[in-house]
């Protein structure tokens, strides 16, 4: 003869309703494992953590404790359940006399079923206020220190299992693993934040080192009365400066590893406004065109050695014209650098390939590295030089 139990309900239904339990429960832990791998945001892993395990013990309340070390307190950062003001503010003992203190301490799981005749441990004042007549801690491990423990508790009579133990600990070393590796990701951010200051502050004294240097080749090309020695002084300062240009940008944006050329040739063009004389330099750029640090440099240099031989040579003595620089992209993966003027051409026997003057052999040898094709053109009147480069390494 099967009695029934004093609440009326049959031992099979007891059991099946037990069976369905432990079925939602094992469906809860898989939840939480595929929400911990979208990668929410610590808060929400929290909140859904603690409203998922107190669905899961049938608890009307649940909350995650985290440790402070320095106050050797409890914090509760989430929970469902308790009156509002009580998550992110209230705090809680986390010594030994207190239960969640115990299963921080131990490592080992508490569970309380009667707490207004608990002997073991000080029934904590947020628990009394709310009603709560038994609790189940577990500890949240991590892998260098505990984050702290995840409770569930409940006004209603019954007991906790030591079955319900094995949900409450899956669904805390779900919950830790994920906080374990927010702080991974929160550590590696940070240092690569510094990492970030320390490289924008390397550009920026290598900036104010070369800009110094070309300060000072300018000053010696003031004193100086060779007009061939002063024009090449102020083209070396040119070159200098160009790069410290470059380093320039670099510490003045977050991305120190390309730069934005459009406005990298605009700085330059700048530049060589102020040192040419009688000639002036417009920039046509299209907006947008990012290149590698390592790219944008020779591009700025070439510019610089043809906009600088336009003004030497297309207007001779007290000619003066314009010099226009053009940048645009071919396609999605070359970029067109043109220089052009309205000056006296090119002389009939000039080959670009073999011309010895110093620029035309920088930029010949930066045309080489980048990989670059480079030509020349006349125009009526004047000629156009005209670099089509990869924008990658490599394309």
């Amino acid at each position: 003869m099967i009695e029934p139990s004093p609440d009326g309900t049959a031992p099979a239904d007891l059991t099946l309703r037990a069976l369905r339990l432990r079925i939602r429960q094992q469906e809860i832990l898989a939840e939480l494992g595929v929400l911990s791998l979208q990668g929410p945001s610590l808060g929400q892993l929290l909140d859904q953590t603690a409203r998922l395990t107190a669905e899961g013990l049938e608890a009307e309340f649940c909350k995650v404790l985290e440790f402070l070390p320095s106050e050797n307190r409890f914090l509760v950062r989430a929970g469902v359940g308790w009156d509002a003001g009580v998550v992110g503010t209230a705090k809680v003992d986390a010594d030994l006399a207190s239960p969640g203190g115990f299963a921080l301490r131990t490592g080992k799981p508490v569970i309380s079923n009667h707490l207004e005749n608990e002997e073991r441990f000080k029934t904590p004042e947020l628990l009394i206020r709310h009603g709560i007549r038994r609790a189940m801690n577990v500890i949240l491990q991590g892998e260098r220190a505990p984050f702290g423990v995840l409770e569930v508790d409940a006004t209603s009579e019954g007991d906790f299992a030591e079955s319900d133990i094995a949900f409450l600990q899956g669904a805390a070393n779900i919950l830790g693993m994920a906080i374990e590796r927010e702080r991974r990701e929160r550590s590696l951010k940070a240092a690569l934040e510094r990492q970030q200051v320390l490289l924008r502050e390397i550009h920026h004294r290598v900036k104010n080192s070369l800009q110094l240097v070309s300060s000072m080749l300018n000053l010696q090309a003031g004193n100086d009365t060779d007009p061939a020695l002063q024009r090449q002084l102020q083209e070396a300062s040119s070159r200098v400066l160009a790069i410290a240009r470059a380093h320039e940008r670099l510490y003045k944006n977050d991305n120190v590893a390309t730069l934005d050329l459009g406005g990298y040739l605009r700085d330059v063009c700048e530049d060589l406004s102020l040192s040419i004389s009688g000639s002036t330099v417009e920039l046509a750029a299209a907006d947008g065109i990012r290149v590698a640090t390592d790219r944008a440099v020779p591009l700025g240099l070439v510019a610089i050695e043809l906009i600088t031989n336009a003004a030497k040579y297309a207007y001779p003595g007290e000619r003066k014209g314009r010099i226009e620089v053009a940048l645009f992209k071919q396609d999605e993966t070359h970029l067109v650098l043109t220089v052009g003027d309205e000056g006296v051409g090119l002389p009939p026997e000039f080959d670009v390939h073999k011309a010895r003057g110093l620029g035309m052999r920088i930029v010949r040898a930066f045309a080489e590295q980048l990989g670059a094709e480079f030509q020349v053109r006349a125009r009526s009147p004047g000629c156009e030089f005209k670099l089509v480069a990869p924008i990658e390494r490599g394309a």
